[in-house]
């Protein structure tokens, strides 16, 4: 696995993340005006995947502080749930450490990635302000009121 810069200038930075096979697994972009850093998570994901994304979403955040994220699973397929232990207890920490105060996901479409959220959520909730869409213009739009 590996990523990539697309673009690291003042007002854009875009990382993509690519399995061994070359599939993109993540997107992740900061806004204009670093309003909020958008996460976008595609297809199936491993503890591996999940781990590598989220470490470099930290290494953002040191550089660029963000107090928003909008993390985006439309296209995620399947459960991640096994990565929930490590996402409630180093990275979001971390994460509200370095900033984070809220967090837009939109969930997935199937049921195994919505129970994945819905657990991770019971754990985070207390820690940031967490609401869940749909899509992810509602997402957006809620990130840019609060």
């Amino acid at each position: 696995m590996a990523y990539r810069i697309i673009n690291n200038q003042l007002q854009q930075t875009k990382i993509e993340f690519t399995k061994a096979n070359g599939d993109i697994y993540a997107i992740l972009e900061r806004a204009p005006d670093n309003a909020y850093l958008f996460a976008r998570w595609t297809g199936i994901q491993t503890m591996e995947t999940i781990q590598e994304g989220g470490k470099v979403y930290l290494d953002v955040m040191q550089q660029y502080p963000a107090s928003k994220l909008l993390n985006s699973h439309k296209e995620l397929i399947g459960p991640w749930d096994f990565a929930n232990e490590w996402i409630s207890q180093v990275w979001t920490p971390k994460a509200v450490e370095l900033g984070m105060r809220y967090m837009a996901q939109v969930l997935a479409p199937g049921v195994y990635g919505q129970m994945s959220f819905h657990q991770l959520h019971q754990r985070i909730g207390n820690l940031l302000e967490v609401k869940m869409f749909d899509n992810e213009e509602s997402a957006k739009e809620w990130l840019l009121s609060v």
